[in-house]
């Protein structure tokens, strides 16, 4: 449980949270603490389910109470373990719960988790760090940096639109070199976005009008506007694409879909992994399928 997440108050939060689920579950909270990881404390937990049902204790998952920070970091820990991942969102954007339909709400989101439904989705591998997420390279990079937690505090979602309007103005080209289904691509793009899951919201994302977490595969979407007004235009695509859950439809726009991609820059380069800023001069990215468990609506097949 992050009580830092969110804009509401942590201690009734928590209180809601238990009030809608000590009925049937057995909690233990674990309250995540500045500079502790929240991926230690899940690995700590970990240990003790893994102890605990080995006795008979009955069935464990681990919930993560808060933002796409703390939800990415208990899901790194988790992923490729027999212990589902249970997500109560808190946080500004909530973006995997939205990806993977779960409601946020605290009442609708413990009721999903009562609910008990079992989503498999996969995990990505950014440069050693599991991702489950995307990451983003110039426009999305610039655009979560401007977005700081002072920004969102004040303004919570509104915070992504605020910066990403300052980010088209600034935002600046770059060349790289795409390595996919062994072939090499050279571009000059003001953003690359890699993504395992994002919701309709996640625009950089939305080449293909949906990206689906548990396909096996990655969206890769580069993006090489040749103006301020071909940036706009490029995000008016993507936008709809994602609207009408079909390819956008863009001159300026390249999408492809892979299980594997590596990006090598010219110069280094702000990436951002699921939130985190990093610098990088070269990204590799891979899938591992199904890899993680998550308490999650079943998906109406059409």
């Amino acid at each position: 449980f992050n009580p830092v997440s969110g804009q509401g108050d942590p201690d009734i939060e928590l209180a809601e949270i238990r009030r809608y689920l000590e009925p049937q579950f057995m909690l233990q909270i674990w309250k995540t603490q500045p500079g502790l990881d929240p991926a230690e404390q899940a690995e700590d937990l970990i240990k003790e389910i893994n102890a605990f049902d080995g006795e008979d204790g009955g069935d464990s998952i681990i919930i993560a109470s808060g933002g796409d920070g703390t939800v990415g970091a208990v899901a790194s820990a988790i992923q490729g373990s027999d212990i589902p991942l249970g997500i109560i969102p808190r946080g500004t954007a909530n973006a995997f719960s939205m990806a993977l339909g779960i409601p946020t709400g605290l009442k609708a989101a413990c009721t999903n988790l009562l609910l008990g439904n079992l989503r498999q989705v996969d995990v990505a591998i950014c440069n050693n760090k599991p991702m489950i997420l995307l990451a983003g390279l110039g426009f999305e990079a610039g655009m979560v940096d401007k977005a700081n937690r002072k920004l969102k505090n004040i303004l919570g979602p509104m915070a992504y639109i605020f910066s990403g309007a300052r980010q088209i103005v600034d935002q600046k080209p770059f060349q790289a070199t795409l390595q996919i289904d062994g072939k090499d691509y050279s571009v000059n793009a003001c953003a690359i976005t890699i993504a395992n899951a994002a919701p309709a919201t996640s625009v950089m994302a939305q080449g293909f009008g949906k990206v689906i977490p548990d396909d096996g595969l990655l969206d890769v979407i580069v993006a090489s506007p040749k103006d301020t007004m071909s940036g706009l235009s490029i995000l008016s695509s993507l936008a709809w694409s994602a609207a009408m859950s079909s390819n956008a439809n863009n001159n300026d726009l390249a999408c492809f879909r892979t299980n594997q991609i590596k990006v090598d820059l010219d110069e280094t380069q702000k990436l951002v992994i699921d939130g985190e800023i990093l610098d990088a001069k070269s990204v590799t990215i891979t899938i591992k399928p199904r890899a993680l468990q998550v308490v999650a609506p079943i998906p109406l097949k059409f």
